[in-house]
């Protein structure tokens, strides 16, 4: 059997637990009579606790970031090619901790685990979350492991949001904020394409009105479509040309057949929610996109993101990619011109890419070295 290539990287991990038996009240007024949340460490803190840095996962990640979870593992963590040894995020430096968000399905309380109050799995009747929620979790796990501040808070996408969220919380909790790929709030275009994923699971035979895992079932015909509508959005036009073309899986045009032709981007998406859909719960994909709907970070501050921001003393890095069209380059400008006014330490590099929003995944060399020599200057 083929072993892990642990080089360069942060080697074998294993996720640990924080369990609490403190209530937490969610920003809607729903209250989680206990919690779990599971989370991944990287690199060492040091005497002072003060090298923590805290990555916020997008919708489908979660605490596994980098490295391998055993020796037969062939695919690492999300962001491996940003975290470990010598890497932009440097665990040589930093203590990096990633945390699997509340509503997930990964480890931590969320739509699969059980409710006490009932013995049952809480499915559809785990109530909505906002980043908002994530943050209050994140810091109670910050506080478990005695961090007085974050060195940096760093996401792309939905992680973005909530670093961005952290700097207007817990603005004196956090040094260097880094938003990669991100957004104050979304398009109506970003919240249709959430809709229509979420329909497509709603719809599903199996799907019971969120009861699945009473029934024995579940909806993977309908989470599958979610992710091939989610994926193709991720990608850029010029990425699925250069990457399947037109190039045919089976079948011919050739005169005389009939057999049914396949293209192999038909192929590939088949194979990405076929995929997604065994390992990702239904109801997390649903409550996620909706935490992603109902985020505005100016929402409080009668619609001024600059408002939003004023209280933070953070430095930030804002990055973005030419052919993300999901989370253009404007929306992460907005972002900028938000600090600028309110007078914030701000550096934007918008990176030249191909690889539509999913670039902030991928490993780039000037998305790497920018980000890279963010990161070397950041005191600890």
């Amino acid at each position: 059997m083929q072993q892990a290539d642990t080089s360069g990287s942060v080697g074998i991990v294993s996720p640990k637990t924080l369990y609490s038996a403190k209530p937490v009240t969610l920003a809607n007024g729903r209250v989680l009579p206990e919690v779990t949340l599971v989370y991944e460490t990287y690199g060492t803190l040091n005497e002072h606790h003060s090298n923590a840095v805290l990555i916020c996962h997008a919708l489908s990640g979660n605490h596994h970031a980098a490295g391998y979870h055993h020796p037969d593992d062939t695919k690492p963590g999300w962001w491996d090619n940003y975290i470990g040894p010598g890497k932009p995020i440097d665990t040589n430096r930093f203590f990096v901790v990633c945390m699997n968000n509340i509503g997930g399905c990964d480890g931590s309380t969320g739509p699969t685990s059980i409710n006490p109050e009932t013995g049952k799995p809480y499915g559809p009747d785990f109530p909505m979350v906002r980043v908002r929620d994530w943050v209050s979790t994140q810091h109670l796990l910050m506080e478990a492991l005695e961090i007085p501040s974050w060195a940096a808070v760093i996401g792309g996408s939905l992680g973005g949001m909530q670093a961005m969220r952290w700097c207007v919380d817990f603005p004196d909790k956090i040094r260097n904020c880094v938003v990669i790929a991100s957004a104050t709030k979304l398009t109506a275009q970003n919240i249709a394409f959430n809709e229509i994923a979420r329909s497509a699971i709603t719809s599903d035979p199996d799907f019971h009105d969120g009861r699945y895992l009473e029934h024995g079932t579940s909806p993977r015909n309908g989470l599958a479509i979610a992710r091939m509508i989610g994926h193709v959005t991720y990608l850029s036009g010029t990425a699925m040309g250069m990457k399947f073309g037109r190039d045919l899986r089976s079948g011919t045009f050739e005169v005389g057949t009939d057999k049914q032709v396949e293209f192999q981007v038909e192929s590939y998406l088949r194979y990405q929610g076929e995929s997604f859909s065994g390992r990702f719960d239904a109801n997390t994909y649903i409550l996620m996109t909706k935490a992603l709907d109902y985020f505005d970070l100016a929402r409080d501050f009668n619609d001024d993101a600059s408002k939003a921001l004023a209280a933070t003393n953070s430095h930030f890095l804002i990055v973005s990619f030419t052919s993300d069209w999901r989370f253009s380059p404007d929306r992460s400008k907005e972002i900028v011109d938000a600090l600028v006014r309110a007078n914030k330490s701000v550096s934007y590099a918008e990176v030249e890419a191909d690889n539509g929003h999913d670039a902030f995944l991928i490993s780039i060399e000037r998305y790497q070295t920018l980000f890279a020599a963010y990161m070397n200057r950041i005191t600890i």
